[in-house]
């Protein structure tokens, strides 16, 4: 863990609202020079804090209204390895997300789809088939507030 002072907690929160500002903004933002802002934002890179940047889609404004929460168990049955089920369900394009997890399910998943429709297509056709998938429960996002955690 890399120690963090108030002005690079500040950075973050203003990077994870808006990643697209540049040092400069920033820096005119928390009273720093662009090079010190700069040099801050490369610390935390190369401090593994900062994983990336990306952009943030409107799966709507693509076509696709409807997202699901999958839980999903593993048969016992056939031991299918977990990388061969990550894998398998990795190459499903609607599936957004793949988290291992304890508790009652092995696997939650976030996956999108066009309507109920193309989701139970997607469910019957996709997730259902793949290798050592056992129960398997859904639950419709109905709507979301994006957190950008504590920083």
């Amino acid at each position: 863990m890399i120690d963090l002072d108030k002005t690079d907690r500040a950075l973050l929160r203003a990077l994870a609202a808006d990643a697209t500002q540049s040092a400069g903004a920033l820096g005119r933002l928390l009273g720093l020079s662009q090079p010190a802002t700069w040099r801050r934002i490369r610390r935390l890179q190369d401090n593994g804090v900062i994983k990336g940047r990306r952009v943030d889609l409107d799966p709507e404004k693509l076509g696709f209204g409807v997202t699901v929460f999958l839980g999903v168990k593993l048969a016992t049955r056939g031991r299918v390895s977990l990388e061969d089920f990550e894998r398998a369900v990795s190459a499903i394009p609607e599936v957004l997300s793949v988290q291992q997890v304890l508790g009652l399910y092995d696997y939650r998943l976030r996956v999108t789809a066009r309507d109920i429709a193309d989701f139970e297509r997607v469910l019957r056709r996709r997730v259902m088939t793949l290798p050592g998938v056992g129960d398997v429960e859904a639950n419709v996002l109905l709507s979301e507030e994006r957190r950008p955690g504590p920083i």
